[in-house]
């Protein structure tokens, strides 16, 4: 028994005793009075012991902390000779970091002649186009681009591809990949024939975004700078209603540098993480529909309960 629960019973029973005391000489109320005194006491004591048990926590997990610390410390002392370490690619990653960072303080992360290029060309298409500069992204409303329910780009919306791509094989975007991601909104596909080509409205989204990608790539975009992804319904640019939105249904082309070191075949461009590690693909390549035909492929999701809703 430690001091303080010592001193818990001993003040505590002395509190009592001399309740009990004074019980048969003093006034009702005086001895209630007394009573509440002791019990307050006895849960301050209670109290004060519970934050004794918590300093001691926090000082075995302080001390805990020190010893990782000086055991990290320890570990990069002994990398300081640079024999585990490639410093001279650290800091070359890092300079590449900050010329990307710079960028996009400078108005985005795009050549200035880049972004001339694509704002002229959502300027001639505006009813099918927004162009971002500051995140270097240009977005296809899918209800101009994509006829509903269906994976297949309009003969429309063909030739603002074909010019797309003509930017994209520009030598100033040479050492620049694209993101193409489909969209759309929360409307359950319904309709029995567009089930049998798009399970989910992910499918759907991530067969538009593969067909996007397969005109690209026909146009003379290299296959090794397009990445494809659908996010389905989960990434809404605006709320939906009853019947959705026709802003969220839409295909986005993000174009930033590259993650992938075509020439040595390996990952670590300025595009990817710290570690050097890619970027994950969200969706992998197929072959969509292409017209009545089914896609070979499609990403494996967790599918909502449909609506009877039509896409």
């Amino acid at each position: 028994m430690n001091a303080l629960a010592a001193h818990r019973i001993v003040f505590g029973g002395s509190l009592v005793t001399l309740a009990l005391g004074f019980a048969g000489c003093v006034p009702q109320e005086k001895y209630d009075a007394a009573v509440t005194a002791a019990r307050s006491y006895e849960q301050q004591l209670g109290s004060t012991r519970d934050e004794l048990s918590t300093s001691r926590a926090n000082e075995d997990r302080l001390r805990s902390q020190i010893s990782q610390a000086r055991a990290d410390l320890e570990s990069m002392q002994g990398l300081s000779d640079g024999s585990k370490v490639d410093l001279e690619k650290l800091r070359d990653a890092y300079d590449a970091l900050s010329k990307q960072v710079a960028g996009m303080d400078a108005g985005g992360p795009l050549p200035e002649n880049i972004n001339i290029l694509l704002a002229s060309l959502a300027e001639q298409y505006p009813d099918m186009l927004q162009f971002d500069a500051k995140t270097g992204m240009l977005r296809f409303l899918s209800d101009v681009t994509f006829d509903s329910g269906s994976a297949r780009v309009k003969d429309s919306a063909r030739e603002v591809l074909r010019r797309f791509a003509a930017i994209l094989n520009n030598p100033e975007l040479a050492a620049f990949e694209t993101v193409v991601t489909g969209h759309t909104d929360n409307v359950r596909i319904g309709k029995p024939e567009t089930l049998k080509n798009h399970p989910t409205n992910t499918h759907l989204s991530a067969h538009r975004a593969i067909s996007v990608r397969d005109l690209l790539v026909g146009d003379g975009v290299s296959p090794n700078r397009v990445e494809v992804a659908g996010w389905g319904e989960y990434r809404p640019i605006v709320e939906n209603g009853p019947r959705g939105a026709a802003q969220n249904r839409r295909v986005e082309v993000f174009i930033r540098p590259m993650t992938y070191d075509t020439s040595s075949g390996s990952w670590g461009g300025s595009g990817a993480g710290s570690s050097g590690e890619p970027r994950p693909a969200a969706a992998p390549r197929s072959t969509p529909e292409k017209d009545s035909t089914a896609p070979a492929t499609a990403p494996v999701v967790t599918r909502p309960a449909p609506e009877k809703d039509p896409n």
